[in-house]
């Protein structure tokens, strides 16, 4: 449901019984009530002072006003995000706090993408690889990948897969659809998926399927591999038979070298090996159908 009144959209999240402050300026962000969101964040600031979970707020401000092209103001909020993050760091991981991951990642991925706005693409793809090699084997290095490849892969080779020859399937078109056992926005698309995959198999696209171990299984109960192993299979075989005959090669380099750290992630690769199309979240069928279309013409 839109909400339609700021003031009641500020004392109604001021009422709320919700733990989460981020929950609830993503909320208020998603609606488009950015200023409400911005009111919410410094009252709570003024009450809590810089904690890891006001940056990792402060950090969906900026993506909400880049939502809104306002890239100046975008910019000013995730300098400070990314400010109060590494003050709170210090000698610490990255990983220690959830929120921080949240602020520095989101403060990287909105600079960058003002970068391009402002026609110069090249220089964020410098930044960005700038900011890879600083947070190299964190929880956001995908997340910084998926943006380099946002406004470089296309064009490009395609990454080689761990556990899987793709260039074993050159001469052919390749529909690589990334899925994580936990993803329901997976699970929705895989109909679109296995309607193009047969659709166009006579013709000569192929279909891989790379997924990855995240360390837990149903509910968040953590699992050695094995046991997660077993598990993603048993999730295969209920929510994605339409896609039984489908390679899926298990491993976390691939996630890393195709930037997936939205899933689905969905690639396509043309009879050449280089990368068409390349498309973090879910793609709807008409849009993978022209993409698809133009490879193989």
């Amino acid at each position: 449901m839109r909400i339609v009144s700021a003031a009641a959209a500020l004392a109604f999240f001021a009422c709320s019984a919700s733990a989460s402050l981020v929950n609830d300026v993503q909320a208020l962000v998603a609606n488009q009530n950015l200023a409400v969101a911005e009111r919410l964040v410094r009252a709570a600031r003024a009450k809590q002072g810089a904690t890891p979970e006001i940056a990792a707020a402060i950090s969906w401000l900026a993506r909400g006003a880049l939502s809104a092209r306002q890239i100046p103001q975008a910019e000013s909020y995730a300098a400070e995000s990314r400010k109060i993050a590494m003050s709170l760091l210090g000698p610490r991981r990255l990983d220690s706090d959830p929120y921080l991951p949240t602020a520095v990642g989101a403060s990287i991925e909105v600079h960058a993408v003002a970068l391009a706005v402002r026609g110069d693409p090249a220089e964020a793809v410098t930044y960005l690889r700038s900011e890879l090699k600083t947070w190299a084997n964190t929880s956001i290095d995908e997340r910084i990948q998926k943006n380099i490849n946002l406004l470089s892969l296309e064009g490009k080779p395609a990454p080689r897969l761990e556990g899987f020859n793709l260039a074993g399937l050159k001469g052919r078109p390749v529909l690589l659809f990334f899925w994580a056992h936990w993803c329901p926005d997976c699970k929705a698309d895989v109909p679109i998926i296995a309607d193009v995959a047969h659709r166009y198999a006579p013709r000569g696209l192929a279909l891989v399927g790379p997924t990855r171990l995240y360390g837990y299984v149903a509910g968040g109960e953590p699992a050695p591999p094995a046991v997660e192993t077993q598990y993603i299979e048993q999730v295969r075989n209920r929510y994605y038979a339409p896609l039984a005959g489908m390679p899926a090669p298990l491993s976390e380099a691939n996630f890393q070298a195709y930037g997936a750290s939205t899933t689905p992630t969905v690639v396509l690769v043309d009879r050449a090996g280089v990368v068409r199309f390349y498309h973090p979240g879910a793609v709807s069928e008409p849009e993978l159908i022209a993409h698809v279309e133009a490879v193989l013409r």
